[in-house]
Protein backbone atom coordinates (compact mmCIF):
# COMPACT_ATOMS: atom_id res chain seq x y z
CA UNK A 1 0.00 0.00 0.00
CA UNK A 2 1.37 3.44 -0.93
CA UNK A 3 1.60 6.08 1.79
CA UNK A 4 -1.05 8.78 1.84
CA UNK A 5 -0.09 12.47 1.61
CA UNK A 6 1.52 13.54 4.89
CA UNK A 7 2.07 9.93 5.98
CA UNK A 8 5.48 9.19 7.48
CA UNK A 9 7.65 6.68 5.66
CA UNK A 10 10.86 5.19 6.95
CA UNK A 11 12.52 5.77 3.57
CA UNK A 12 12.20 9.52 4.20
CA UNK A 13 14.79 9.15 7.01
CA UNK A 14 17.51 7.95 4.60
CA UNK A 15 19.23 11.39 4.54
CA UNK A 16 20.20 10.83 8.20
CA UNK A 17 21.96 7.51 7.55
CA UNK A 18 25.73 7.70 7.94
CA UNK A 19 28.25 9.27 10.29
CA UNK A 20 28.20 12.87 11.41
CA UNK A 21 30.33 15.08 13.61
CA UNK A 22 28.51 17.03 16.32
CA UNK A 23 29.23 20.64 17.14
CA UNK A 24 27.33 21.66 20.29
CA UNK A 25 27.45 25.32 21.29
CA UNK A 26 26.42 25.96 24.87
CA UNK A 27 25.74 29.22 26.72
CA UNK A 28 28.58 28.37 29.13
CA UNK A 29 32.28 28.12 28.23
CA UNK A 30 33.54 24.71 27.11
CA UNK A 31 37.03 23.56 26.05
CA UNK A 32 37.91 24.12 22.40
CA UNK A 33 38.70 20.43 21.92
CA UNK A 34 35.14 19.17 22.60
CA UNK A 35 34.20 16.64 19.93
CA UNK A 36 31.10 14.65 19.19
CA UNK A 37 30.07 11.96 16.73
CA UNK A 38 26.79 10.39 15.81
CA UNK A 39 25.97 7.45 13.57
CA UNK A 40 22.58 6.56 12.09
CA UNK A 41 22.06 3.05 10.73
CA UNK A 42 19.13 0.84 9.89
CA UNK A 43 18.30 -1.97 12.28
CA UNK A 44 18.27 -5.36 10.56
CA UNK A 45 14.93 -5.64 8.80
CA UNK A 46 14.80 -1.90 8.06
CA UNK A 47 11.87 -1.11 10.41
CA UNK A 48 13.82 1.15 12.80
CA UNK A 49 16.64 3.65 12.51
CA UNK A 50 19.26 3.44 15.27
CA UNK A 51 21.11 6.57 16.37
CA UNK A 52 24.25 6.31 18.55
CA UNK A 53 26.23 9.31 19.78
CA UNK A 54 29.24 10.19 21.91
CA UNK A 55 30.38 13.62 23.10
CA UNK A 56 33.73 14.29 24.80
CA UNK A 57 32.19 16.77 27.25
CA UNK A 58 31.26 14.98 30.52
CA UNK A 59 28.17 17.19 30.99
CA UNK A 60 26.81 16.03 27.61
CA UNK A 61 25.64 12.41 27.80
CA UNK A 62 26.41 9.65 25.32
CA UNK A 63 23.40 7.70 24.16
CA UNK A 64 21.30 5.66 21.79
CA UNK A 65 17.92 6.31 20.22
CA UNK A 66 15.59 4.05 18.26
CA UNK A 67 13.42 5.81 15.67
CA UNK A 68 10.30 4.38 14.05
CA UNK A 69 7.12 5.56 12.38
CA UNK A 70 4.15 6.42 14.59
CA UNK A 71 1.35 3.85 14.45
CA UNK A 72 -0.99 6.58 13.14
CA UNK A 73 1.30 7.09 10.13
CA UNK A 74 1.76 10.75 11.07
CA UNK A 75 5.39 11.44 11.97
CA UNK A 76 7.85 9.38 13.94
CA UNK A 77 8.72 8.48 17.50
CA UNK A 78 12.23 8.53 18.95
CA UNK A 79 12.92 6.37 22.02
CA UNK A 80 15.92 8.00 23.74
CA UNK A 81 18.31 6.47 26.30
CA UNK A 82 21.51 8.07 27.62
CA UNK A 83 24.53 7.38 29.81
CA UNK A 84 22.94 9.18 32.79
CA UNK A 85 20.15 6.59 32.86
CA UNK A 86 17.62 9.01 31.32
CA UNK A 87 14.91 7.48 29.13
CA UNK A 88 12.50 9.65 27.12
CA UNK A 89 10.17 9.51 24.14
CA UNK A 90 10.23 12.33 21.59
CA UNK A 91 7.70 13.00 18.85
CA UNK A 92 9.64 13.50 15.63
CA UNK A 93 8.97 15.16 12.32
CA UNK A 94 11.09 14.93 9.21
CA UNK A 95 9.84 16.85 6.20
CA UNK A 96 11.01 19.32 3.56
CA UNK A 97 14.56 19.56 4.91
CA UNK A 98 13.47 20.14 8.51
CA UNK A 99 13.96 17.70 11.40
CA UNK A 100 11.97 18.28 14.59
CA UNK A 101 11.91 16.56 17.96
CA UNK A 102 9.61 17.47 20.85
CA UNK A 103 8.79 16.20 24.30
CA UNK A 104 5.87 17.96 25.99
CA UNK A 105 4.17 15.14 27.93
CA UNK A 106 5.40 12.63 30.55
CA UNK A 107 6.53 9.29 29.12
CA UNK A 108 9.23 6.92 30.40
CA UNK A 109 10.25 9.58 32.91
CA UNK A 110 8.48 12.50 34.62
CA UNK A 111 8.15 15.75 32.69
CA UNK A 112 10.13 18.30 34.72
CA UNK A 113 10.50 20.51 31.61
CA UNK A 114 9.55 20.41 27.92
CA UNK A 115 12.10 20.23 25.12
CA UNK A 116 12.15 20.71 21.38
CA UNK A 117 14.73 20.64 18.61
CA UNK A 118 14.50 22.12 15.13
CA UNK A 119 17.24 21.33 12.62
CA UNK A 120 17.43 22.41 9.00
CA UNK A 121 19.39 20.57 6.32
CA UNK A 122 21.70 22.51 4.04
CA UNK A 123 20.86 22.39 0.33
CA UNK A 124 23.72 19.91 -0.14
CA UNK A 125 22.39 17.70 2.69
CA UNK A 126 25.77 17.59 4.41
CA UNK A 127 24.98 19.89 7.35
CA UNK A 128 22.09 20.18 9.80
CA UNK A 129 21.97 23.47 11.71
CA UNK A 130 19.72 23.27 14.74
CA UNK A 131 18.76 24.52 18.15
CA UNK A 132 17.43 22.79 21.26
CA UNK A 133 14.92 24.80 23.29
CA UNK A 134 13.56 24.26 26.79
CA UNK A 135 10.39 25.33 28.58
CA UNK A 136 9.54 25.09 32.27
CA UNK A 137 5.86 25.91 31.74
CA UNK A 138 5.20 24.42 28.27
CA UNK A 139 4.47 27.89 26.88
CA UNK A 140 7.56 30.08 27.19
CA UNK A 141 10.53 28.67 25.26
CA UNK A 142 14.18 29.67 25.52
CA UNK A 143 17.29 28.44 23.77
CA UNK A 144 19.10 25.63 25.58
CA UNK A 145 21.95 25.11 23.08
CA UNK A 146 22.80 25.05 19.38
CA UNK A 147 23.64 21.71 17.75
CA UNK A 148 25.15 21.35 14.29
CA UNK A 149 25.65 18.03 12.48
CA UNK A 150 28.28 17.75 9.71
CA UNK A 151 28.32 14.66 7.50
CA UNK A 152 31.53 12.58 7.69
CA UNK A 153 30.38 9.66 5.54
Amino acid sequence: MDPQPGEATLEALQPLVGEWSLDPRFSFPVPDDVTGRVAFEWMKGGRFLIERWEVSLPEAPDGIAIIGANESGDGYRQHYFDSRGVARVYQMGFDAGTWTLSRTTPDLSPLDFSQRYTGRFSDEGDTIEGVWEISDDGTTWEKDFDLTYRRIS
